[in-house]
């Protein structure tokens, strides 16, 4: 007969696993990628690193797991700051905005999910990641053209060029100064005024 967990081994599984995923996510904040070792893991979250593979069959897959987690973070904050604001431009700039600040006051988390060399499967996560992105600012970049708001354009592709541009800004500030957030204050309202500019909207510092 195949052996089936009970509710209490499968609760205290799961209750492991978040575990590890918390220290993982810990670690990848203070060391990146390279510091994440399955050792280290295991170590921070207080289990056998033979516990670790009950819930991850290697480094890779933690990996994945662990940069969905950071990054279903991010997108919540992303799509917290755009549904409070109420023109397709301020939503733009919402995501814009947030995503620049939070990676600036976590530069070492923000550098490993975005440039950091990882593993193939942690680049493959990063196009999913830059596409939802996108897809965000697509879709006020659409309305905003269809009320007359934004000139013509492809909403995909402008919104890929923006998110290309943003993270390429953001790389040499998070390489340079993993530790430090003192760029935050002119980073982020200079990224702001390119995008609405890129978009061939108005920017508030416009005279």
């Amino acid at each position: 007969m195949a052996y089936r967990r009970t509710p209490a081994v499968q609760a205290r599984l799961d209750a492991q696993r978040e575990a590890v995923l918390q220290a993982a996510v810990g670690l990848l904040a203070e060391r990146g990628y390279g510091g994440c070792t399955m050792a280290a893991v295991a170590d921070r979250a207080g289990i056998a690193t033979g516990s670790l593979y009950q819930h991850f069959a290697n480094k890779a897959e933690l990996s994945v797991q662990l940069f969905r987690r950071v990054v279903s973070r991010e997108m919540a904050a992303v799509n917290s700051a755009v549904a409070r604001r109420e023109t397709p431009e301020q939503r733009i700039a919402a995501v814009v905005e947030t995503f620049a600040a939070r990676a600036l006051r976590a530069p070492r988390l923000a550098y490993a999910l975005l440039v950091e060399p990882a593993d193939e499967v942690v680049d493959a996560e990063r196009l999913v990641f830059r596409r939802a992105f996108r897809d965000v600012i697509a879709t006020e970049i659409a309305a905003a053209v269809a009320s007359g708001r934004l000139p013509g354009q492809d909403p995909v592709l402008t919104a890929a060029a923006l998110v290309g541009a943003v993270g390429e800004a953001l790389a040499g500030p998070l390489a340079a100064a993993p530790d430090s957030t003192d760029s935050t204050a002119e980073v982020v309202p200079a990224l702001v005024s390119f995008t609405l500019r890129a978009l061939g909207g108005r920017d508030d510092s416009d005279a």
